[in-house]
């Protein structure tokens, strides 16, 4: 097997993505496949996996694909700017280096594989205090005058634009790049990827299964923010013109796109809601610029595609495609809600036919009541870590939005109190090469972020979220030049513990490191938790966990298989054919299967979790945990399976978080089988296994072994004894991938292995061998 300096999971024969950004590519995220639907980019150099796979929109299937997100993320920067675009065109012809020639950025740089923020080794006390709004800020918003006593959704602020970014706001910007680091570079990437956009040709229809056009509405979305954006950033009219092109090849004077009735698909309402979010942001940004005749146009598509029907579901007359509205807490609902909301307030004033006004009375109740469920008691985003990104994009556009518009957000922000935590949950999820991305991916971005945690760092007053975020890739685009507040300093990572639980009886899952700074950093998380409540996004998984070290990631995720396939989300019951595709069985998953059967989806584990507490300090970047700093996570998983009488999982950091140990305490009724996917070759020799990816080594070892405990290996393939697939359902192969294994026969056994990176200039000596020591006398003093 061929090897690579880092994880990929990519498909040796899959197409090498192209960012849809242009050279700018701020957030262009291979792993996370922010690929333009449709396009035939130039093959790519042979990779093994760990990126499973590029995940794809809701029913879409682009080509051939190899799992989830955890792979690479190609760098396209100048290794001075932290990530961002090198290029300084602010878009008024300036070339000045930036203010404070960058020194205020913190990142030298951003992993050419990975795509994370890169930190200078060095303390600097100055920039890397303690995370806080400051009031003697050298820069602040100015304050909005428009402040309504009593907010109502259909009573809007006077003046033009209205939707997330006011006028106030863009009189404010000039004076911002030219002082603010952030600012500066994200306006610059901001500008070179209008330009790189400006000379493509305008989005071309592209139906991908019945889930249609949902990358289309969204690079459609991206890319009109970014010419909406250059425009009112320059009154140069090229950039209006051209985002008018955009539009114009998408109101639909003739029968070149989709079909006659339902051109914005809202069979698939996702589409037509992001249709209306780029129709409004357009309409809003553009408003002065556009003629009467192409408002007029604007507004009967918009109408016709996507408002009319988004009444109908809320009036009963188009309840078919609007199941999202009843008590749908993911994705789905706030991002239908959203692209509606922001289409009736940018109209509303405008259309005389009552829909605008109609709406608003309809989605923000209905958002309330399921968009604000979708983070549960502990912040966890109740689908997956990837469909956070859709989930909170749509929420925080409808709160922004509604916010600037009208002056509330309705509750949308505090409803559901513990609301606020989700952008922990988005920084624990973040490995130091990339998401624990468990369950289902999701369709290609383009237009979704994770600047959402900008604006809820700014809301709730959390300095950590906006500091965090706005150090990574995908931070470069407009909201981040609205929802981000001037007067944030310190570093995110001050005082920020290492180690996160999240406990909700959902979720269920830890998040334990050995650095925030440090891209060679230790890193695992594992989960338990319910196998249904999911939105049909996730796995039989209770016990998977992921490994990084050395920045690399070892143990992974395959992520998605094909939307497409026969009832992929059909159902979740026991029986559904969901779990008949290996990515989504439990024999896909870093975990015990039994009997080589799937895990019960009634599954409710217990855990109980333990941790020294340790933070990172600010004022530096370099870390060490120090001498008794531990974390540990036990699920107790009998109930995950038919077939075992006690089982219980734990891992837990060692030896200063140089170490990890993951113990199994199982007593089964049929052969029992250890599994872990991994892109490393493997070199494995009884009860020590060696795995190298490039130069790159980390060794695997059985302690205590059982009798006839040993490692083996397999290939990432459904059992020869799984039941049948349906003829016409697609198993999702996953290339580049190996599966390490140890087998037992039926049994009471302790199962301990031990994981140990091969840390540059560490002797043998430095590393420990610990005893055994039973979960329930697991402690954070119990292992050394």
């Amino acid at each position: 097997m061929a090897t690579n300096a880092r994880y990929d999971y990519q498909s040796t024969d899959e197409p090498a993505p192209t960012s849809p950004y242009g050279s700018g590519d701020p957030y262009y995220n291979k792993a996370s496949g922010y690929i333009a639907s449709g396009a035939t980019p130039a093959k790519s150099s042979k990779r093994n996996w760990l990126k499973f796979g590029i995940p794809i929109a809701v029913l879409v299937i682009v080509g051939a694909v190899v799992g989830g997100v955890l792979g690479s993320r190609k760098s396209k920067t100048n290794s001075s700017n932290g990530g961002n675009n090198s290029n300084n065109n602010n878009g008024n012809g300036n070339n000045n280096g930036g203010p404070n020639n960058g020194l205020a950025r913190l990142p030298t740089s951003t992993d050419p594989f990975y795509g994370m923020p890169i930190y200078p080794s060095s303390t600097n006390t100055a920039l890397y205090g303690q995370p806080t709004f400051s009031t003697n800020a050298k820069s602040s918003w100015p304050s909005d005058t428009f402040s309504p006593s009593n907010p109502s959704t259909t009573s809007v602020r006077p003046d033009r634009p209205r939707l997330i970014a006011p006028a106030y706001k863009w009189n404010a910007l000039p004076n911002l790049i030219a002082t603010e680091p952030y600012f500066y570079a994200w306006n610059n990437s901001i500008f070179q990827n209008a330009s790189d956009y400006y000379s493509l040709p305008p989005v071309k229809y592209f139906m991908d299964g019945s889930s249609g056009i949902l990358d289309n509405a969204r690079e459609i979305k991206m890319r009109i923010k970014a010419f909406s954006y250059a425009y009112r950033m320059t009154n140069n009219t090229k950039w209006a013109d051209r985002a008018w092109d955009e539009i114009q090849a998408w109101k639909f004077a003739s029968d070149s796109f989709g079909p006659a009735v339902d051109k914005w698909n809202t069979a698939h309402f996702l589409d037509a809601a992001e249709f209306a979010a780029a129709y409004a942001i357009g309409y809003d940004w553009l408003y002065d610029v556009l003629t009467d005749d192409q408002k007029s146009q604007m507004r009967n598509n918009m109408i016709l595609y996507a408002l009319g029907p988004g009444m109908g579901v809320f009036n009963g007359t188009n309840a078919v495609n609007g199941w999202w509205a009843s008590n749908i807490t993911g994705n789905w609902n706030c991002v239908c809600n959203g692209g509606l909301t922001l289409g009736a307030l940018s109209i509303l004033g405008d259309d005389t036919t009552g829909t605008a006004q109609y709406l608003l009375g309809q989605t923000v109740p209905n958002a309330l009541q399921n968009c604000v469920f979708g983070v549960t008691s502990d912040g966890t985003w109740t689908e997956t870590a990837n469909y956070w990104y859709f989930g909170t994009t749509g929420h925080a556009e409808m709160a922004s939005a509604l916010l600037t518009a009208t002056g509330s957000d309705y509750g949308l922000l505090d409803t559901n109190t513990k609301f606020y935590q989700t952008g922990y949950y988005h920084m624990y999820a973040h490995g130091p090469t990339s998401l624990f991305d468990y369950g289902d991916c999701g369709p290609n971005k383009f237009s979704t972020t994770a600047n959402s945690i900008t604006f809820y760092g700014t809301q709730f007053q959390i300095p950590e979220y906006v500091l965090y975020q706005r150090d990574q890739r995908d931070s470069a685009e407009p909201w981040s030049m609205f929802w981000y507040d001037p007067t944030v300093s310190g570093a995110w990572w001050g005082n920020l513990p290492l180690d996160r639980f999240f406990t909700d009886p959902t979720d269920q899952w830890a998040s334990m490191r050995s650095s925030w700074t440090d891209n060679n950093a230790l890193y695992i998380a594992m989960k338990a938790g319910t196998l249904v409540g999911h939105q049909t996004h996730n796995d039989l998984d209770n016990g998977d966990f992921v490994l990084d070290a050395l920045d690399t990631r070892w143990a992974g995720e395959l992520g998605s298989g094909d939307y497409n396939s026969y009832e992929y989300f059909t159902s979740d019951a026991q029986n559904a054919v969901r779990w008949l595709y290996y990515r989504k069985r439990t024999e896909g998953q870093n975990t015990i299967v039994v009997g080589e059967a799937n895990q019960l989806v009634t599954s409710s584990p217990t855990i109980t979790n333990g941790t020294s507490g340790t933070n990172q300090s600010p004022g530096t970047t370099v870390f060490s945990p120090p001498s008794g700093s531990n974390a540990y996570f036990i699920a107790d998983l009998t109930n995950a399976y038919g077939n075992v009488t006690s089982f219980s999982r734990g891992i837990r950091m060692l030896n200063k978080r140089t170490q990890v140990l993951l113990q199994d305490e199982i007593t089964a009724t049929a052969a029992i089988q250890w599994r872990m996917h991994t892109n490393a070759t493997i070199d494995a020799e009884g009860t020590v296994a060696n795995l190298a990816i490039g130069s790159k080594q980390l060794q695997v070892e059985i302690l205590n072994p059982p009798s006839g405990a040993t490692f083996g290996t397999a290939q990432p393939v459904r059992y020869a004894d799984d039941p049948a697939l349906p003829s016409n359902a697609t198993d999702s192969p996953n290339p580049g991938v190996s599966v390490l294994t140890i087998n037992l026969p039926a049994g009471q056994y302790t199962l301990q292995v031990l994981f140990t990176p091969q840390w540059p200039g560490t002797s043998s000596s430095s590393y420990v061998k610990p005893s055994a020591v039973p979960l329930a006398s697991w402690t954070v003093t119990s292992h050394p």
